[in-house]
């Protein structure tokens, strides 16, 4: 894959990863998206500056501050190679908001189907919702929000969990095709280091592969080598990384 080609898929999962995250409570201020989900993803509650507006900063700033005020929750910038303004990164540091939660966006520019995948079994909105929640130990309302997330999704959600022979959760994950695009959310192990989430990742590329995707791209946290390690496994290579600014340093 050349750097242009790498560019251009960049762009592509960036967008589509924006379409996937989608919460139901979402507007739009002066050319920044809003996203106003009360659930645990900070990516569905927090602005994403995509185009660069008529309003001063602190202006526009203090619009989308009254918006969450009024959400009751925190708020947070989510800053990427194409946040606008340009220099939208430096400003917010000069303010004092502090740069947190890392994350690197990784793609795969050939899917390629395993002959003999592991089983699978579907999952609703709600159900996988509450099977990543247990795994993260995640409240009651945050799943409640998860799943109203991924129900009312502008693309359509598919989870999944892989269980052992006794029908113990060994792991689950969710894919988001779009077009020929297929995103991997919320991958999580229940048994950690035993080659699960690579069977679950394996199984998932193969579904979507089946389903017309042929391109594919996940977001992991910049400091979880162990994720990143499986990823590059399975074919992925590092395109982007973003991260999030608050006046209210990280958030949890």
């Amino acid at each position: 894959m050349t750097e242009s080609d790498l560019q251009a898929l960049a762009l592509r999962a960036e967008l589509a990863g924006l379409d996937a995250s989608a919460p139901p409570q979402q507007a739009d201020i002066d050319g920044w998206l809003i996203r106003l989900s009360p659930g645990k993803a900070k990516r569905s509650r927090c602005i994403n500056a995509l185009r660069e507006g008529t309003l001063p900063l602190d202006e526009l700033l203090a619009r989308c501050q009254r918006a969450y005020d009024a959400a009751g929750l925190p708020l947070a910038v989510r800053v990427t190679p194409w946040s606008q303004p340009a220099d939208l990164d430096a400003r917010l540091a000069a303010k004092g908001w502090a740069a947190f939660d890392a994350a690197d966006v990784m793609v795969l520019d050939t899917l390629v189907p395993e002959p003999a995948p592991a089983p699978l079994q579907a999952l609703d909105a709600t159900a996988y919702a509450a099977t990543v929640g247990a795994l993260r130990g995640s409240s009651q309302g945050a799943i409640a929000a998860h799943a109203e997330r991924i129900a009312n999704a502008p693309v359509t959600y598919h989870g999944f969990a892989l269980h052992d022979d006794t029908g113990a959760l060994l792991a689950c994950g969710q894919m988001v095709i779009d077009a020929d695009i297929v995103g991997l959310y919320d991958i999580a192990s229940a048994v950690p280091r035993q080659g699960h989430a690579d069977r679950l990742c394996r199984a998932l590329l193969t579904r979507a592969h089946a389903q017309g995707a042929r391109q594919a791209y996940l977001q992991v946290g910049s400091d979880n080598e162990a994720a990143k390690r499986l990823y590059v496994r399975l074919g992925f290579v590092f395109a982007y990384r973003y991260h999030y600014r608050s006046p209210e340093r990280a958030l949890t």
